[in-house]
């Protein structure tokens, strides 16, 4: 990243990893302005003498005023404990930044940015190699942190873990990503049966 950083392409790898947060924008919005014109709606029905659509303004909000008078107290409880959540996870999200499914590689001149499914393929395809298994014995799950290798040997054909975790390993060591993951490899007892 150091590389980078003394062309101005940090910047642009940045952006490329991180997710824009308008479709979560625009659908509070969305949800806030249809909230507005319904009071709206409301509104200017009480205002015209017709009745309410749904609920009488006037009297939702002498409800209001009135609670928790009448009300189930545990049920008051859980809608609050539900809309702090809300709050809690919307905060969270407004103030973390979001994660593409990519990571950015080493670069002297250039900005190399992959998907997590291309840094799996490489994986998965050095530890079929080390585990001399066929394609669909091996499967590789990229997460924030956590890279997963999961190989399901040929039965009668045993595989060691430590093979393909150095074979992997070293795949990682030689495209350096960043954020780099944590490398597990899980062989599973039982094989499959040999072509």
């Amino acid at each position: 990243m150091a590389e980078n950083s003394a062309h101005g392409l940090d910047s642009a790898v940045r952006r490329e990893m991180s997710s824009s947060r308008a479709y979560l924008a625009g659908f509070i919005a969305l949800i806030v302005a249809a909230a507005c014109a319904y009071l709206l709606l409301e509104s200017t029905l009480q205002a015209v003498g017709q009745p309410a659509w749904l609920i009488d303004p006037e009297s939702a909000a002498e409800w209001t005023a009135r609670l928790p008078e009448g009300t189930n107290q545990g049920l008051l409880g859980l809608v609050g404990a539900v809309v702090a959540m809300a709050g809690l996870a919307l905060v969270i999200v407004a103030v973390r930044p979001g994660r593409r499914g990519r990571r950015s590689l080493p670069g002297r001149r250039v900005a190399v940015v992959v998907d997590d499914e291309v840094l799996a393929s490489a994986l998965a395809r050095r530890a079929r190699a080390a585990a001399v298994v066929r394609p669909e014995q091996v499967t590789v799950v990229l997460s924030d942190r956590e890279a997963t290798v999961n190989v399901r040997p040929t039965s009668g054909l045993p595989v060691r873990g430590e093979d393909v975790l150095a074979a992997t390993e070293a795949e990682l060591v030689r495209l350096a990503p960043e954020p780099y993951p944590q490398l597990r490899v899980r062989v599973e007892g039982t094989g499959v049966i040999g072509a």
